[in-house]
C-alpha cells in the first residue's frame, strides 16, 4: 500500500501535469485564451478535489448504513464513477457556463471534453506512476500469474 508521503505526491504530479495538458489543449480546441482555460481548469481542479472528498465519504457512509460495509463490487465501482463525474458535471456546468459567458449545452459540451479527457489521462498517469514509482515487491509480480 502507498505511503501518505507517496500519496500526496502522486495528487500533486496528477494535478501539475493534468493542468499542464488542459490548459493548452482546451485552448487549442475551444478556442479559448490561455489564462480563461487556465481558470477553467484551476477552478475545476480544486471542485474536483473537493468532490471527491464529499463523494466518497458520503458513497461511503450510504453503503454501510444500508448493506453494512463499503465493498464494492465491479458493477458497484463503474455505478461509482459515473455517479461522480454526474455530480461534477452539475457541479461545474453553471462556473463555466458564467465565465465564459456561453449557454449551459455550450459548457456541458466542453464540461463532457474534459471529463473524457481526463478518465483518459487519469487512467495513462496511474499506469505510468506506478512504473516510475512501484511499490516493493511489484517488480516481479507482472511476470507472476494471477491465481
Amino acid at each position: 500500500m502507498r505511503s501518505t508521503r507517496d500519496r500526496i505526491r502522486h495528487a500533486i504530479l496528477f494535478e501539475l501535469l493534468g493542468l499542464a495538458l488542459i490548459i493548452p489543449l482546451g485552448s487549442l480546441l475551444f478556442g479559448l485564451h490561455g489564462s480563461d482555460m487556465g481558470v477553467i481548469g484551476i477552478g475545476s481542479a480544486l471542485a474536483a478535489t473537493m468532490w471527491n472528498y464529499l463523494y466518497n465519504l458520503g458513497f461511503d457512509r450510504a453503503m454501510q448504513r444500508w448493506i453494512g460495509h463499503t465493498r464494492k463490487s465491479l458493477g458497484l465501482r463503474v455505478g461509482h464513477a459515473l455517479l461522480f463525474e454526474a455530480g461534477l458535471l452539475v457541479i461545474l456546468l453553471p462556473p463555466i457556463a458564467w465565465y465564459l459567458d456561453i449557454s449551459l449545452a455550450q459548457a456541458f459540451v466542453m464540461d463532457l471534453a474534459i471529463a473524457i479527457f481526463f478518465v483518459v489521462y487519469a487512467f495513462t498517469f496511474n499506469l505510468g506512476y506506478d512504473r516510475v514509482f512501484p511499490l516493493r515487491g511489484w517488480e516481479g509480480a507482472a511476470a507472476q500469474p494471477s491465481r
